[in-house]
């Protein structure tokens, strides 16, 4: 793994990192393996728990397929859980995505993730350190590469995570940074989604799909067919000419689709939070 070295007069001349001069103790400099982005291109942060749930795996996917599709860079930090899956789904939309590091490079962290780190190497992203080579990863790592994570990003999503998660530091960061957060809304049940329904009674921006995101920081990359209902499985389309052909009700749609009530209850969610079904009120649907 090829690893280069940027001081504070390469971080400035680069439009991808040189918002990093601007945050709260900037990095004396960077170490790199991959390509770094050489234009400042609309830049995510994802992130969130270690441990998802199913409803938090498939909407950082979604959310994450979406913006890369649309040519924004995914930045997380390579963690288990949802830094992962936004790594993961960004690379399989065919978009470029970013890893920072707790760690010194060549070094991996989790040692489990090289080949994803690899990956995102080779489809043309980059990991990014700002400890010297061969350095191990230790617990304050972990909270001061988050100031990284945010600093690089225009905004950044939590999917989920507990109400005293270290993810509510990156957001803590970036409030700091003046950076736009985001949160996706969970089921009060949930004590996954505890700390993005926190940020949201606080203030936080409510994302249900990528354009929520695009509309604030990149209006310009909002394409026609992201509003177009798509179904992405056999269970959503069954849905969605349901409503079409005139069933609005939700009880009527569940029986007349002939599905499973919890996979019915799912995918009824994952649709509303890609805005390809709306809530007409009185459990009423409508594309």
């Amino acid at each position: 793994m090829k690893v280069g070295k940027s001081n504070r007069d390469s971080i400035a001349d680069n439009p991808f990192l040189s918002p990093l001069l601007m945050i709260h103790t900037p990095p004396e400099y960077l170490l790199w393996s991959g390509k770094l982005p050489v234009e400042k291109a609309p830049t995510v942060a994802i992130i969130g728990t270690r441990r998802p749930t199913a409803y938090g795996k498939e909407v950082t996917r979604q959310l994450a397929t979406e913006l890369a599709q649309q040519g924004v860079i995914i930045v997380s930090g390579l963690a288990l859980g949802i830094d992962a899956i936004a790594h993961q789904a960004a690379l399989e939309a065919g978009g470029v995505t970013v890893a920072v590091l707790p760690t010194g490079l060549p070094e991996i962290y989790p040692a489990t993730h090289r080949q994803l780190a690899q990956r995102i190497i080779r489809q043309g992203g980059a990991l990014v350190s700002e400890y010297p080579p061969g350095t191990l990863a230790r617990k304050h790592h972990f909270l001061a590469r988050n100031r990284l994570i945010s600093g690089l990003a225009d905004a950044v999503i939590v999917t989920e995570a507990a109400d005293r998660s270290g993810t509510l530091s990156t957001v803590g960061h970036a409030l700091e940074q003046n950076k736009d957060v985001f949160a996706v809304p969970g089921p009060i049940t949930s004590l996954l989604s505890v700390g993005p329904n926190r940020l949201l009674q606080q203030g936080a921006h409510v994302v249900m799909s990528a354009a929520d995101i695009l509309n604030l920081i990149a209006p310009e990359r909002i394409v026609e067919q992201m509003a177009i209902p798509l179904a992405q499985t056999p269970t959503e389309q069954v849905i969605i000419d349901l409503i079409r052909s005139g069933v609005k009700d939700g009880d009527e749609l569940l029986y007349m689709s002939k599905i499973e009530p919890s996979e019915f209850l799912q995918t009824m969610t994952m649709m509303e939070l890609r805005n390809v079904v709306k809530p007409m009120g009185g459990n009423r649907w409508r594309v």
